[in-house]
């Protein structure tokens, strides 16, 4: 596996259906007052994010999630962290319900906003930079979702639209490269799993590594 630069790998790696990985989220959330768990999924572009944060969501009734993408739609890469504080982390911290519209959709006349009920029994922020170093006191846990950074590029590229995205990716990749390496997220992570796993493993299940740092 080729890892993004300053990234260390992960291992020893097990496969564990998803609701071990919900169990050791929720258990690392140690059961808030007043307000529910939040975790953060976070890894590069193209890893494999999305699709975990979708399976926890799965696994987990009552459960919500946050896109950072949402947050950074028309308003910069990685400079959302005030929104999602303010408009998001901020009223689930208080026990209120989230209905945020962040600036650039008023803007851009985009419909809808990012929504989360008071009452969800979990609520995963998931995306690059979900795990930044300023709005871990904000968070209850993390996920460094660890991916080969080749077949993280194929995806992606493949996701946004084939080759005419390509130009967009490696704007993209120029920002997210030392962005990542200055915040390493990785050692913030209660548990790494898989993004681009080579372990066998069936739809219901997740490869997982322990923690880079020593559990506090």
């Amino acid at each position: 596996m080729v890892l993004g630069p300053g990234e260390p790998a992960a291992g020893p790696w097990r496969v564990e259906p998803v609701e071990e990985l919900a169990r050791l989220l929720l258990a690392a959330c140690d059961t808030p007052v007043g307000r529910p768990p939040l975790v953060a999924v976070d890894g590069r572009a193209g890893g494999g994010k999305t699709t975990l944060a979708r399976l926890l969501h799965e696994a987990v009734p009552g459960s919500a999630v946050v896109h950072t993408d949402d947050l950074a739609w028309h308003h910069g890469f990685f400079s959302w962290t005030r929104l999602i504080i303010d408009g998001v982390l901020r009223p689930l911290h208080e026990g209120r319900a989230v209905r945020y519209r962040p600036p650039p959709w008023d803007a851009r006349g985009r419909q809808g906003a990012i929504e989360v009920p008071a009452g969800a029994s979990l609520v995963i922020v998931e995306g690059v930079g979900a795990a930044r170093r300023e709005l871990m006191p904000w968070l209850d846990a993390a996920v460094w979702v660890q991916s080969d950074h080749a077949e993280s590029d194929r995806r992606g590229i493949e996701r946004d639209g084939g080759e005419q995205a390509r130009d967009f990716w490696y704007e993209w990749a120029a920002e997210e490269v030392p962005f990542l390496l200055d915040q390493r997220p990785w050692e913030r992570a209660d548990v790494v799993v898989a993004g681009t796993p080579t372990l066998p493993h069936g739809p219901g299940e997740v490869v997982l590594a322990p923690p880079f740092r020593p559990a506090n």
